[in-house]
């Protein structure tokens, strides 16, 4: 038996990138740092909203990297004379990734009350009809 991707089949022409996304997605990081969520603000907008309480802006990158936003965190070893009796406030680096689909562009970035929120757009693209000529050969 012959297995068809999607990428193959025959009336999805030009979908291999899709295949190649669902591929990445599904080999990025399930693990449960930073928590997490994801809500619909409008029918054409989203926002992302990660628990990093302890970090700063500056111990925060986000970047869109080939279709794909990923956000980083690395905290500052602060004070380094500082001595813990009990450490139980995670401090450890992170990152995570969320492939974005054509059309969704990262807006503006808010830090407050130890949340990072990410706001996302959906650009509806213009219909584009074009005519094709036909000539001899």
């Amino acid at each position: 038996m012959t297995k068809l991707s999607l990428g193959s089949h025959p009336y999805l022409l030009g979908f291999e990138q899709l295949e190649r996304l669902l591929e990445r997605s599904a080999k990025s990081g399930n693990e449960g740092y930073p928590p997490f969520n994801i809500e619909q603000t409008s029918p054409n907008s989203y926002r992302i909203t990660l628990a990093v309480a302890g970090f700063s802006e500056d111990d925060l990158s986000i970047t869109v990297e080939d279709r794909q936003l990923v956000i980083r965190g690395r905290q500052a070893d602060g004070n380094a004379e500082r001595v813990f009796l009990h450490r139980g406030i995670a401090a450890r680096q992170f990152q995570r990734s969320f492939v974005l689909a054509d059309g969704v562009e990262v807006g503006e970035a808010i830090i407050e009350n130890g949340l990072l929120h990410v706001d996302l757009r959906r650009i509806e693209p213009e219909p584009v009809v074009q005519q094709v000529r036909i000539t001899k050969g």
